[in-house]
């Protein structure tokens, strides 16, 4: 890991230097603003008017050449227009093969472009980010809501990339036709499978999609996990995640997740009708739900620190308590004991091992399967919530084998005992741990990052090989003389430049600070900017919501509905299906047409509409309107989940990705805090009586609502 600054500079394209924005000049000038404001020469206004101008002039430097480039293109693209025409009267393959080769050519010109841009954009939004950090008011807020929604502004250039998609239609078309179709013309206007024919053109999409923030259904699904990535991409040659990664291991990490999220979700039909049993109010059913949660906010700390050093010694770890605090929930019921029933489920949460599976994705998966990897631990998260309540709908029957009892309390139980019991055999048998000494002791090779290039004339490419990365980077290595050149300058150039850095780098950036993992709760709360903290807020309203209607659904819809197990059952279950759907429309068309921030607060309004339409304020509560609000509230917050967690992961600190204390479980904490507070908020609210509980439980889920809503219009512009 290296400072920001340094791999910006070594990520820039060589000829174009002069046309970057100039993250040095702009970092020493925040070093002598708060000199200036510290020692009371300058105020904070006439800072702000002075860095916009600065900021300006950098982003239309950027900006007219990318325009003139844009036009360079566009120019070439014509020529061969007319070359094109001129070679359908003839026949000539290997003018065929030139012409294809040309638009190649092209394309990896545009390549070029599209991570000039990128490389910009990334170091914009680092010293927005940086000047609200050292000067504590809403500098991005102000400067995007100026600039962005201006007609004539020239960010639009960096955020919209106006012009690019002609090119790439324009590339992709040609390309497409000049495939050899055995005389039959096929368009890809007519068949969309050959939109992207050619590697070049796959690669420029894949660019153009990480510009605009463009998802489809795995990417948007993937973002759930919030398995933070790095601004720069590593190289897919990387040697860790070859060596790490055992498809079986995974496998099995998945297998946790989803047998976890069964066991926290299959007792929910039937908690209720257990206390009652036991002796206990209804309304203590919260307090046995929410058991589960209190114990996790412990584990996720210890099992994430304890995966810094193993993966399968957690996993086996957690098998074993959570078949003791299932059997042990089982039990409860012939030993008559509400502490057993509750010692149980705390032991159930003692072994959430959600962090190591985050983990185990994070650091042994490769960079081309982990956004599947992720997906793939949401998708586990989402049937495990649905299959737990429909599991429990199959257990109504009531029989004894000597003095064990099974019926539909106790069988969710000794069930999950019984498949952590196999899932520890096939842990032992199958788990691969994976290398600790490779993970420690090898270094990301630097020389393939993100975006590097050098020039593609003709006379360069003689002496290179174009390699491209599976992210869409092409990247030229010389092999002249077996002696691998310097990618942007050489080694004397680099060092001055690095030299006449060290005194910007070295004060906030080129600091181990910056380089070590998180490992405390004040080291990663001091990184939690303004966004971050709302972001978080937002997570912990919409789970709370989530688990109000989930943890509630049986005792509100007994108390006004008279349902049965079964139907309960059956109704948690249709929720939780509807997970992937929702996640299917709103990551390959809605995230595509409006931008995330957008859909976040829309979602916060929707989940807020759900609420207010479960009140029950007239003398009948229908099943209609309790449906129609849980749904509405439950769907509202599952697209507010993802694009929630999405924007997290833009504007977390790139340390959080890293450590004990990472994203990942400061998100995972959140929400389990939520659940907590929820849960315990059904248990209080059962003092007032039931028919009491439906509108004292809404009542915080709608105060944590507006409050999101508020705060997300007040730091709307930062989510930039």
């Amino acid at each position: 890991m290296v400072a920001f600054g340094k791999k910006l500079r070594e990520s820039q394209i060589q000829e174009w230097q002069e046309y970057y924005i100039d993250y040095k000049l702009l970092k020493k000038k925040l070093n002598r603003y708060t000199q200036q404001v510290e020692v009371g020469t300058e105020n904070h206004l006439i800072v702000l008017k002075d860095f916009s101008r600065l900021l300006d002039c950098q982003i239309e430097k950027f900006v007219m050449f990318l325009l003139e480039q844009q036009g360079i293109l566009a120019s070439r693209l014509s020529n061969l227009r007319e070359q094109y025409d001129s070679l359908l009267q003839q026949a000539d393959g290997e003018k065929v093969c030139e012409l294809r080769e040309a638009y190649r050519s092209v394309g990896r010109d545009l390549l070029r472009i599209l991570f000039f841009v990128e490389m910009n954009a990334i170091g914009l939004r680092k010293i927005l980010k940086k000047f609200d950090k050292r000067f504590g008011f809403k500098f991005t807020n102000y400067y995007v809501k100026t600039r962005a929604n201006h007609p004539y502004s020239q960010l639009r250039q960096v955020c919209k990339h106006v012009g690019i998609g002609a090119v790439v239609g324009a590339i992709s078309r040609n390309l497409a036709d000049l495939q050899d179709h055995r005389g039959s013309y096929t368009s890809i206007y007519d068949q969309p499978a050959l939109s992207h024919p050619d590697p070049v053109v796959d690669s420029i999409r894949t660019a153009v999609d990480r510009l605009s923030n463009s998802t489809n259904f795995l990417h948007y699904l993937g973002k759930h996990a919030l398995i933070m990535q790095e601004e720069f991409p590593s190289s897919p040659e990387d040697p860790i995640d070859d060596s790490a990664y055992h498809f079986m291991s995974l496998l099995l990490n998945l297998a946790n997740t989803f047998l976890y999220m069964v066991n926290t979700y299959i007792i929910v039909p039937t908690a209720d009708r257990y206390t009652m049993t036991l002796g206990a109010a209804a309304t203590v059913c919260g307090v046995v739900i929410g058991s589960m949660a209190v114990a996790q906010v412990f584990s996720s700390v210890y099992f994430s620190a304890w995966s810094n050093r193993s993966y399968m010694r957690p996993l086996v770890f957690s098998s074993i308590v959570l078949l003791v605090g299932n059997t042990l929930y089982a039990l409860a019921y012939d030993l008559d004991s509400l502490s057993v029933l509750l010692i149980g489920r705390l032991f159930c949460g003692l072994g959430s091992a959600r962090a190591v599976n985050r983990r185990y994705i994070s650091d042994c998966v490769p960079l081309k399967l982990r956004m599947q990897a992720s997906a793939g631990f949401v998708s586990a998260s989402a049937l495990g919530m649905a299959c737990g309540p429909a599991l429990a709908c199959l257990f109504q029957t009531n029989f004894k084998i000597y003095k064990l009892t099974f019926n539909e309390a106790t069988l969710p139980g000794w069930a999950m005992a019984l498949a952590w019991l196999v899932y520890l055999l096939w842990l032992w048998i199958s788990f691969r741990e994976p290398s600790r000494e490779t993970k420690e002791n090898v270094v990301p090779d630097e020389s393939t990052s993100a975006g590097r290039y050098i020039d593609s004339s003709p006379e360069t490419k003689k002496n290179a090989l174009p390699q491209e990365s599976n992210s869409g980077r092409f990247i030229n290595i010389s092999v002249d003389d077996n002696s691998t050149q310097p990618l942007l300058m050489n080694s004397n150039a680099k060092q001055q430049d690095e030299d006449g850095d060290e005194d910007c780098d070295d004060a906030e950036e080129d600091s181990k600070e910056l380089q070590r993992p998180v490992n405390s709760i004040v080291s990663a709360y001091r990184l939690l900017t303004p966004s971050v903290k709302v972001q978080l807020l937002i997570y912990f309203m919409l789970k709370y919501a989530m688990e109000i209607v989930l943890a509630e659904s049986s005792l509100i819809t007994g108390y006004y509905f008279i349902w049965s197990t079964s139907s309960v059952a059956m109704f948690l279950a249709c929720l939780g299906l509807t997970v992937l759907p929702v996640n299917v429309l709103v990551g390959s068309y809605i995230s595509n047409i409006f931008e995330e921030r957008q859909v976040l607060l829309a979602s916060e309004v929707l989940v807020c509409i759900g609420i207010l339409l479960s009140f029950h304020i007239l003398t009948s509560y229908s099943v209609p309107q309790y449906v129609g609000s849980a749904l509405l509230t439950f769907v509202s917050a599952e697209v507010l989940e993802g694009v929630n967690l999405s924007l997290l992961s833009r504007v977390m600190s790139s340390r959080l990705s890293r450590g004990t204390f990472n994203g990942g479980l400061l998100s995972t904490e959140a929400g389990t805090l939520a659940r907590v507070v929820a849960d315990g908020t059904i248990t209080l609210a059962g003092y007032l009586g039931v028919s009491k509980v439906l509108n004292t439980t809404l009542v915080p889920s709608l105060f944590f609502c507006v409050c999101s809503i508020v705060a997300t219009c007040f730091t709307y512009n930062s989510l930039y």
